[in-house]
C-alpha cells in the first residue's frame, strides 16, 4: 500500500513541476509593455533588438551627429508602447527626459511594429527632407527588422541634410569669390568675404542660447544688431499668430480653460514690449557707447528668448486641448458659412471704399486702399484650405492629419478677411468722428488764439510763436476740413496743444489745467486712431513688415499707455499722447514702405498664397528660424507658440 500511494503523488508533483517550467519559459517570451520613461543614455535597447557590435555602431552614428551638428538624437527600442499611440509615447518620454530644442527621439516598438520620430526640426532640414529620410530609408529598414540600420540611417541622414544645407551656400560664395578674383575684382572679393563673415557671425548668434549672456556679449556688434532685429520680428509674428489662435480657442473652450495660454501670451506681450523699448532706445537720436549697445542688445535677445520659451512650453498642451480633428466636419461647415458671409459683404465694402476714395485724397485711405482686394485673396485661400480639409477628412483614419493645418490656415484667413473688411468700416467711422469733432477743435483753437492776444504782454516770445503757428494751422485745417478731416483734425489738435502750453505759462495754472485736460482727450483720440490704423496694417501684412515699423508701433502703444496712466500730470500725459500719435504715423509710413519693397521683391504671380504669405498666415521659414543655407525652408501655417513652435515635428505610425 505505501508503495502504490507514492506513485500517484510522484506523478502529481511531476505534473506541477512541468507546468511551472512551462510558465517560466513562457514568461521569458512574453514582452512586458514599456511605459514612457526618462532616458539616461542615447541608445536604449529594452527590446534586446541589437546584437554583437550593433549597439556600438548605433552609438557611433549618434555621437557623430552630435559632434558635427550639436544635435542630440536619442534612440529607444522597446517591445511595444504600452497601449499609447507612438507619438503620445514619444511626447511623454521627451517630456520626462526634459528635451530641449536640440533633442530628437526615434522610438521603435519591435513587436507591435510601430515607431515615432519626435522633436524640434533641426535648422536646415525641411519637412520634405525629413519625410524622404523616414519613408525611404528608416521605414524599409524597420520592416526588414534591421533595427540597427534604422537608427544609423536616422543619424546619418540628419547629419547629411544639415551639412548639405550649410555647404550649398558656402560653395556659392567661394565660386562667386573665384569669379571675382579671376576678373581682378579684389575689392569686390573683400566685400564678399566680409558679408560671408557677417553671415557666419549671425549664424553663431542664432545658435546661442538667449540666456547665455557671456557668449552673446562676445559676438561682434553687427551680429548682435542683426540678431536683435530677427528675434523681434519672429517674436512679434509668434505673438500675433498665437493671439489669433487663442481667440478661436477661447471662443470654443471658454476663458477658464484657456487661462494658462492667455497668461503665457500676456507675459510674452509684456516681454516683447520691453524688447521693443530697448530697440527704440538704440534707434533714437541719443547715441550709446559700444559697451552700452552691447549690453542693451544682449538684454533684448535674452528678454525675447525667455518669452519665446514660455510660449513654446504651452504648445503641446494647447494642441492637445484644441485637437481640430475631433470636430473637423463641424469646423469646416462653420468656415463655409463664414466664407459665404464674407463673400456677401465684399460688394458693399467695395462700394464703400469707392465712395471714400471719391470723397477723400488718396493719402487718407492709404492704409485701407487694398483691403477689399486682400480680403478677396484671403477668402480664396480659405476656400482652397476648406476643400483641402474636406479631402483630408475623406481619407482613412490615421491619414487625416492634413485637415488640421488646412483648418488652421482657413480660420486665420477668414479672420484676416473679416478684419480687412471691418477696416473699411472703421475707416469711415474714424473719418466721420474726425469730421464731427473738427468744428469743436477749431472753435477751441480760435478761442485760444483770442486768449493769446489778450495775454500777449505776459506770454513773451514763446506765446507769440505758438500763436502764429496756431493761426497758420487754423487756416490750413479749415481749408482741408472736408477733403482730409483726419489730418486736419491731427494738425489742429497738435497746434492747439502747443498754444495751450504757452497760454498755461501765462495764466492761472488751475484754469489752464482744465483746458489742458480737454486737449488731452482730443490728443488721446487722435493717437488711438493712428495706432489702430497702423496696428491693423501691420497685423494684416506682417509677412512683409520688419522690426523698425514694429518698434515704432510698440513705442506708440507704450506712450499711449503712459498718457492714460493714473496719476500722470495732464501736461506730461499730453506729451506722451502726441508722441504716441507721431510714432504711430511713422510706424505706418515705414510699414507701407517695407510692404512695397516686399511686394517688389516677390515673383509677379500674386494670388491667394502670396496674400497669405504677406498676411503672415503662411510663415516664411527664414522668419521662423529656418536655415539661411541651401535647405528649403518653404512656408507653413502659423500656430500657437513661440517663434520656434512651428519647427516642431512629430512623425510615426506602423511599418
Amino acid at each position: 500500500m505505501p508503495l502504490r500511494s507514492k506513485r500517484p503523488l510522484r506523478r502529481q508533483v511531476g505534473t506541477v513541476l512541468v507546468a511551472l517550467l512551462f510558465l517560466v519559459g513562457l514568461s521569458g517570451r512574453v514582452a512586458v509593455a514599456e511605459p514612457p520613461t526618462r532616458l539616461d543614455t542615447y541608445v536604449v535597447d529594452q527590446a534586446k533588438a541589437l546584437e554583437g557590435d550593433q549597439p556600438d555602431r548605433v552609438r557611433s552614428a549618434v555621437d557623430q551627429l552630435f559632434a558635427d551638428q550639436q544635435t542630440r538624437l536619442w534612440i529607444v527600442y522597446v517591445h511595444d508602447f504600452g497601449g499609447l499611440d507612438p507619438e503620445q509615447w514619444a511626447a511623454r518620454t521627451a517630456d520626462q527626459s526634459r528635451f530641449g530644442s536640440r533633442d530628437l527621439l526615434l522610438a521603435v516598438a519591435t513587436q507591435s511594429t510601430e515607431y515615432a520620430f519626435y522633436g524640434g526640426l533641426p535648422e536646415g532640414v525641411s519637412d520634405s527632407e525629413l519625410d524622404d529620410l523616414l519613408y525611404k530609408r528608416v521605414e524599409p529598414a524597420l520592416r526588414e527588422a534591421r533595427w540597427a540600420d534604422a537608427g544609423i540611417a536616422t543619424a546619418d541622414g540628419l547629419n547629411t541634410a544639415m551639412h548639405d544645407s550649410g555647404f550649398g551656400m558656402g560653395t556659392l560664395f567661394v565660386l562667386a569669390a573665384l569669379v571675382l578674383l579671376a576678373i581682378g575684382g579684389l575689392v569686390l572679393f573683400s566685400r564678399k568675404r566680409s558679408r560671408e563673415r557677417s553671415r557666419a557671425e549671425l549664424a553663431a548668434a542664432r545658435a546661442l542660447d538667449p540666456d547665455n549672456s557671456t557668449a552673446l556679449a562676445a559676438l561682434p556688434l553687427p551680429a548682435l544688431q542683426a540678431r536683435s532685429r530677427e528675434v523681434l520680428v519672429e517674436m512679434d509674428n509668434a505673438i500675433r499668430t498665437s493671439a489669433e489662435e487663442l481667440e478661436l480657442a477661447t471662443g470654443e473652450f471658454g476663458a477658464v480653460a484657456t487661462t494658462p495660454f492667455t497668461t503665457a501670451l500676456e507675459n510674452a506681450k509684456t516681454a516683447a514690449a520691453e524688447a521693443f523699448r530697448i530697440r527704440q532706445r538704440l534707434d533714437d537720436e541719443i547715441p550709446e557707447t559700444p559697451e552700452e549697445q552691447r549690453a542693451l542688445l544682449v538684454e533684448l535677445i535674452g528678454v525675447v528668448g525667455r518669452a519665446d520659451r514660455e510660449l513654446d512650453a504651452r504648445v503641446a498642451e494647447f494642441d492637445q486641448m484644441r485637437d481640430l480633428l475631433i470636430d473637423a466636419p463641424n469646423r469646416l461647415d462653420a468656415l463655409t458659412r463664414d466664407l459665404i458671409d464674407l463673400t456677401g459683404r465684399m460688394p458693399a465694402s467695395e462700394a464703400e471704399l469707392a465712395r471714400l476714395g471719391a470723397a477723400h485724397p488718396a493719402g487718407v485711405l492709404a492704409s485701407i486702399r487694398d483691403n477689399v482686394a486682400m480680403a478677396g485673396e484671403r477668402v480664396a485661400f480659405a476656400e482652397q484650405n476648406v476643400d483641402a480639409g474636406r479631402q483630408a477628412m475623406a481619407l482613412p483614419v490615421g491619414q487625416q492629419g492634413g485637415a488640421v493645418a488646412a483648418i488652421r490656415a482657413a480660420e486665420a484667413a477668414v479672420g484676416q478677411a473679416r478684419a480687412l473688411l471691418d477696416g473699411v468700416d472703421n475707416a469711415a467711422t474714424n473719418i466721420q468722428q474726425a469730421r464731427d469733432g473738427l468744428p469743436a477743435v477749431l472753435d477751441e483753437l480760435r478761442k485760444d488764439i483770442a486768449a493769446a492776444d489778450e495775454l500777449a504782454q505776459f506770454g513773451g516770445a514763446e506765446l507769440g510763436a505758438a500763436r502764429a503757428a496756431a493761426q497758420q494751422a487754423l487756416a490750413a485745417a479749415t481749408a482741408a476740413a472736408q477733403a482730409d478731416p483726419l489730418d486736419a483734425y491731427h494738425d489742429a489738435v497738435t497746434a492747439d496743444g502747443d498754444l495751450d502750453r504757452a497760454i498755461a505759462a501765462a495764466t492761472d495754472r488751475k484754469l489752464a489745467a482744465e483746458d489742458l485736460r480737454r486737449r488731452l482727450d482730443q490728443a488721446l483720440t487722435d493717437a488711438d486712431a493712428r495706432i489702430g490704423a497702423a496696428g491693423d496694417f501691420v497685423s494684416t501684412r506682417r509677412g512683409g513688415v520688419g522690426a523698425d515699423a514694429r518698434t515704432r508701433l510698440s513705442e506708440a502703444r507704450r506712450n499711449l499707455d503712459e498718457a492714460r496712466r493714473a496719476g500722470v500730470e495732464p501736461e506730461q500725459a499730453l506729451t506722451y499722447a502726441r508722441a504716441a500719435a507721431d510714432l504711430a504715423g511713422r510706424a505706418l509710413q515705414e510699414a507701407q514702405a517695407e510692404v512695397r519693397a516686399f511686394e517688389a521683391s516677390r515673383p509677379p504671380s500674386g494670388g491667394a498664397q502670396a496674400g497669405a504669405v504677406l498676411g503672415g498666415i503662411l510663415i516664411d521659414g527664414l522668419l521662423r528660424g529656418a536655415s539661411s543655407g541651401g535647405g528649403s525652408g518653404g512656408y507653413r501655417a502659423g500656430s500657437y507658440g513661440g517663434s520656434h513652435g512651428s519647427r516642431r515635428v512629430s512623425r510615426g505610425g506602423r511599418f
